[in-house]
């Protein structure tokens, strides 16, 4: 039987909504990774900053304590 993977927020990995570290847990990558390609996602053309926020509202935060 598969276990059905979700994706949330992280509740205490987080620097300002927990979404970079819930994608990288998501992902099974560090969360380094995931936050710098979103810093350049948001220079390059600035829709970075609408998406996180967007992710921000639409992702659930993580039922469990980590």
């Amino acid at each position: 039987m598969n276990k059905v993977r979700r994706l949330y927020r992280s509740r205490f990995n987080r620097i300002l909504g927990g979404v970079c570290y819930g994608i990288a847990e998501y992902m099974n990558i560090d969360p380094t990774i995931v936050r710098i390609a979103w810093v350049l996602f948001t220079a390059i053309g600035g829709a970075g900053l609408l998406a996180y926020l967007i992710c921000w509202v639409v992702i659930p935060e993580s039922p469990y304590g980590t």
